[in-house]
């Protein structure tokens, strides 16, 4: 039984994948006018840099080599008390620039807990974000990522959580910062009979929260993300292009109608993110892989 869920969801992923690829005609072999930025998500590389002892031992080599690569920016995971990696911001920003990388964004978040979600009181979690404004600030950042948010239980808490985010997005745009959202599997569930992520796209202003879709959960989730772009054009302005490993060995996602969606989408900024591998190659073998996909892919057809 297990093997046949299994299979009936590859293969709804397969033609998922097919239908994303048709989403629209090519138009000849014209340079795409796409995000000329390509980061990578630092947890693709977490067994070697993921935290403040690997990153004091080797951040200088690997991020010599991630824009040998062709990578031009990193996004941080690492991001706990101020610092990134155990390194106060101004430094970590010294370490990016010197390698030739821009430390573009990082996933922090600090949630409400129970208590502050049911008595509607954020003032000690804003105590934390802006901690976090001001080092992600001092880091050279143009973006503050949250990478994760429990599904509410109820509207009543959902809206609780959207006005929270609502706030935090205030204070980012106060302080220069860009702030977003990062979408697993789980946002697309129904909450009180509404889909999650449509109740937060109606509810949290589009000036407030931008959206860093996960390509490869949206389609897990059973979700094309073209649709979502056409449904909340402008919306997303960060993708992260994921695979099951390397990015394009699946065949799962449709990558091509993603790409030429872009526009449509509002991205201005590309991260790829690797989960793992099977085990025959390593992380830095694996994101080299990944960059050469993204620049093959970029540089062939036109964005809309």
């Amino acid at each position: 039984m297990r093997k046949l869920r299994f299979l009936c969801t590859a293969l709804f992923i397969g033609l998922l994948a097919i239908q994303q690829a048709d989403a629209q005609p090519r138009r000849g072999n014209a340079p795409r006018q796409q995000p000329k930025q390509i980061s990578l998500q630092l947890y693709s590389i977490r067994d070697i840099l993921g935290n403040a002892e690997t990153y004091a031992k080797n951040h200088a080599d690997v991020f010599k080599r991630l824009h040998e690569m062709g990578y031009t920016g990193v996004e941080a995971a690492n991001y706990n008390d101020g610092k990134f990696y155990g390194v106060a911001p101004e430094q970590f920003r010294k370490d990016c620039e010197a390698a030739g990388l821009t430390p573009v964004s990082s996933h922090a978040s600090r949630n409400l807990n129970a208590t502050e979600l049911a008595n509607h009181d954020f003032t000690e979690a804003l105590k934390w974000w802006d901690q976090a404004i001001k080092a992600h600030k001092a880091a050279g950042m143009e973006y503050l990522v949250s990478p994760w948010c429990e599904t509410p239980k109820t509207l009543k808490d959902g809206q609780t959580i959207c006005d929270f985010y609502n706030e935090v997005g205030r204070r980012c745009r106060a302080a220069g910062l860009k702030f977003g959202y990062h979408t697993h599997a789980h946002e697309y569930q129904k909450v009180e009979g509404q889909v999650w992520i449509d109740y937060m796209m109606q509810h949290i202003d589009a000036d407030n929260m931008f959206w860093q879709m996960d390509t490869y959960w949206a389609v897990m989730a059973q979700q094309g993300p073209v649709h979502y772009f056409k449904k909340y054009p402008g919306r997303f302005t960060m993708l992260h292009i994921k695979d099951i490993y390397e990015l394009g060995e699946s065949g799962f996602v449709g990558f091509d109608a993603i790409f030429r969606n872009a526009r449509l989408a509002g991205v201005e900024h590309y991260v790829v993110e690797m989960e793992g591998n099977d085990g025959t190659i390593d992380s830095m073998e694996g994101v080299r892989r990944c960059a050469e996909y993204m620049k093959a892919s970029l540089n062939q057809r036109p964005a809309r």
